[in-house]
C-alpha cells in the first residue's frame, strides 16, 4: 500500500507521467516496513483474522506512520496458510494465528527478531524468502508482483513498474512490431493447446472484418488448478497490462475477460482494476496520449468445463448455450459474431508486458528449444509443499515435486503426477527426470494443459484415478457430440466395473479401442483429450489394472470391493 501522503493523479496523460508517479511512489515507500498478508487463498484458513490482529498491533504500538499492513494475493507456499511475509528482510511466517500477532510485531516487525516456530520447517535458518527450499528453487518472472501488491490498490502496481510496457508499445511502437516481437519470443499459449501466439495473432490480423475482439479465457476448470484465478486475485493489473498490449498488435477496441463466478475475488478484484484503469486513463479513451482506444467488460461463467474450449466461450458470450463448434473456422478467422477473434488465457497475457520489456530475443533465451519462458504450476495432492510455484520451461518433474515441493509426506514412495488436470496423462516415477515442455509430456502420454500438477504417492489407486478423471469428462460433456456424450460415460462404465471388482481382460481391450476412437473423432478439445487419463495409466500402469481384473485386489487397498473381508470375532 503507498503511501498516503502521496498525491496521484486522477488521469495519467502520458508514459512520461506514468515514469514521474512511479518514482515518487517508490520513494514514498522507500524505508517502510510492511506486512504482507495473502489474503486470498488464504481467507479459508482464518487470513482475515490475522490481517486485522496486524493492523490492531501496529496502532497499539504506535507504528501506523512507519509499518503499512497490506492485503496481498497468494505467497505461494499454500502449505504454511496463513501466509505472512514480512519486508524488508522478507521473513516467511506460516501457520500465523490471531494470538501469536502481538509477538510478531514487537519481536520481528520492530526489532528484526526471529520467531523459529512460525518459519518453515521451524527452523529459524530458513527464515528469509531466499532461504527456504520452496521459493529458491523457483524463477518468479509472471508471478513476480503476485504476494507483493496490494491488487486492489492500482499505486501498487504502479510503483512495481505496471503499464509501463504498455506505455513503450502504444507510443513507440506499430501493432505489426508488436506482433513480430512476440513471434520472436516463441511464447506459446499457456491455455493449454501451445499455439504460437504470436502467429495466432499474425492469422487474425491478416482475416478481414468490421471488427476484431481480444478475449481472456479465466474459465479456469481443471480439479486442483488455480494458477489462473491466483494471478486474477494477487496482480490483476498485469494482466490488463498483457491484454491492452495484445489488442492494440490485433488493433481491437473490445476486450472480454471470461471467468467462471466460481472465482468471487477474483471477479472482485478484475472488476476493481478495470475502473481504476479506466480512472487513470489507463483503459478507455486516448490511453496514455497514444490515439488508441480500448474498453474491457467482464463476463461471468456458470461453471461449465466445456466454456474452456474457444467456440464454447464465444457461444457463450454471444449469449448462447455453451456448446462447442466445429473447426475450421478457427476464431482468429471467425469468432465472436463472426468476426476475428484472439482467445488466449490469463498466463498468456500477463507474459506480455515481459516480452515488450525485454524484447521477444531476450524472453526466448530462457526455456526449452519448443516452449519458451516460464510456466506456472498448481502443486498439489500428496506432496509436502503444495501450492503455487513458476520455474523455467524444461525444469524436471523431480525438480518441481522434490527440490520445490519437498517430497512426499510421511516418507512415501513417489508413484506418479497427473499433468494437465482431466484431459492430462498420468506420468510414472520412471520419468521423474522428464523435461516439462509442450512436446516432452506428449511422448509419455500427458499434456501441459493449464498447470495443473496433482502428486501421487503408493497410497494412490491408478485405476480410481482414472475413473475419477473420466467420470468428471462424462458430466462436463457439453453432449453436442456423440463420441464424447456417449463414449466418456461407457469409458467410466467399464473403470466402474473394474473398480467394483467386475472387471476382465476383455474390459482392458475395450478401453484402449474406446478410448481412441473418442480422441479420434471428438468434436472439440474436451472429447478429444478425455480418455488421455484412462490411456496413460493403461499404458505406464497396466500391473495395477491387471490385479484388478485378474487378482482381484487393488493393490493401494483403495477400491472397497477389492479388499479382503474381515471376519468378525465371536461374541
Amino acid at each position: 500500500m503507498v503511501d498516503s501522503m502521496v498525491v496521484t493523479p486522477t488521469r495519467i496523460a502520458t508514459p512520461s507521467d506514468l515514469a514521474a508517479l512511479q518514482e515518487r511512489l517508490a520513494a514514498a515507500a522507500e524505508g517502510r516496513r510492511r506486512v504482507l498478508v495473502c489474503s486470498t487463498g488464504c481467507l479459508a484458513i482464518g487470513a482475515r483474522e490475522v490481517e486485522a490482529a496486524f493492523r490492531e498491533e501496529v496502532v497499539a504500538a504506535g507504528l501506523e506512520d512507519e509499518v503499512d499492513v497490506v492485503q496481498t494475493g497468494c505467497h505461494g507456499l499454500c502449505a504454511m496458510a496463513p501466509v505472512a511475509v514480512i519486508e524488508p528482510n522478507d521473513i516467511v511466517y506460516g501457520r500465523n494465528r490471531v494470538k501469536y500477532i502481538p509477538d510478531v510485531i514487537s519481536k520481528t516487525v520492530m526489532n528484526g527478531e526471529v520467531i523459529k516456530r512460525f518459519c518453515y520447517g521451524r527452523d529459524a535458518e530458513m527464515a528469509h524468502v531466499q532461504d527456504i527450499p520452496f521459493y529458491a528453487h523457483q524463477t518468479k518472472r509472471v508471478l513476480r508482483n503476485v504476494g507483493r501488491v496490494d491488487p486492489q490498490e492500482i499505486d501498487d502496481a504502479i510503483q512495481r513498474g505496471v503499464y509501463s510496457a504498455a506505455g513503450k508499445a502504444l507510443t513507440t511502437m506499430t501493432p505489426d512490431e508488436i506482433v513480430e516481437e512476440v513471434k520472436a519470443s516463441a511464447l506459446r499459449g499457456r491455455g493449454g493447446g501451445g499455439f504460437p501466439a504470436g502467429l495466432k495473432w499474425e492469422i487474425c490480423k491478416q482475416n478481414p472484418g468490421t471488427e476484431r475482439y481480444l478475449i481472456c479465457n479465466a474459465d479456469e476448470g481443471d480439479p486442483g488448478a488455480f494458477m489462473d484465478r491466483a494471478l486474477l486475485e494477487g496482480d490483476p493489473h498485469s494482466v490488463l497490462e498483457g491484454m491492452i498490449i495484445s489488442a492494440y498488435a490485433i488493433e481491437a477496441t473490445k476486450g472480454f475477460i471470461y471467468v467462471r463466478a466460481e472465482y468471487p475475488i477474483a471477479v472482485r478484484h478484475i472488476r476493481k482494476a478495470i475502473e481504476e484503469a479506466h480512472e487513470r486513463g489507463l483503459l478507455g479513451d486516448d490511453i496514455l496520449g497514444s490515439g488508441y482506444s480500448l474498453d474491457i467488460e467482464v463476463r461471468e461463467g456458470a461453471g461449465a468445463f466445456v466454456c474452456g474450449e474457444e467456440t464454447a466461450m464465444i457461444a457463450s458470450l454471444e449469449g448462447e448455450r455453451g456448446v462447442a463448434r466445429p473447426k475450421p473456422p478457427y476464431p482468429a478467422v471467425r469468432g465472436f459474431y463472426g468476426e476475428p477473434t484472439i482467445i488466449n488465457n490469463v498466463e498468456t497475457f500477463a507474459n506480455v508486458p515481459l516480452i515488450v520489456d525485454e524484447g521477444g530475443a531476450a524472453f526466448a533465451e530462457s526455456g526449452t528449444e519448443g516452449s519458451k519462458g516460464t510456466k506456472i504450476f498448481a502443486l498439489a495432492g500428496q506432496v509436502q509443499n503444495t501450492g503455487l510455484v513458476e520455474v523455467p520451461m524444461g525444469a524436471t518433474i523431480r525438480d518441481i515435486v522434490f527440490g520445490v515441493g519437498g517430497g512426499m509426506p510421511r516418507n512415501r514412495e513417489f508413484k506418479a503426477v497427473q499433468m494437465g488436470g482431466p484431459s492430462g496423462g498420468c506420468v510414472p516415477a520412471a520419468h521423474l527426470d522428464l523435461p516439462i515442455d509442450y512436446d516432452s509430456l506428449k511422448e509419455v502420454g500427458a499434456i501441459m494443459g493449464s498447470g495443473g500438477m496433482i502428486v501421487m504417492d503408493n497410497t494412490t489407486c491408478i485405476v480410481d484415478i482414472a475413473r475419477y478423471f473420466i467420470a468428471f469428462c462424462a458430466e462436463e460433456s457439453c453432449g453436442v457430440c456423440a463420441p464424447c456424450r456417449l463414449g466418456t460415460v461407457q469409458l467410466e462404465e467399464i473403470l466402474n466395473r473394474i473398480t467394483d471388482g467386475r472387471g476382465t481382460l476383455e474390459d482392458l481391450d475395450k478401453l484402449e479401442s474406446l478410448g481412441e476412437v473418442v480422441k479420434e473423432t471428438s468434436l472439440c478439445g474436451l472429447g478429444q483429450t478425455a480418455p488421455n487419463p484412462v490411456m496413460s495409466t493403461l499404458r505406464h500402469f497396466r500391473d495395477e489394472y491387471l490385479a484388478h481384473v485378474v487378482d482381484k485386489t487393488c493393490p493401494a487397498g483403495v477400491c472397497k470391493a477389492l479388499l479382503p473381508v474381515q471376519e468378525g470375532k465371536d461374541s
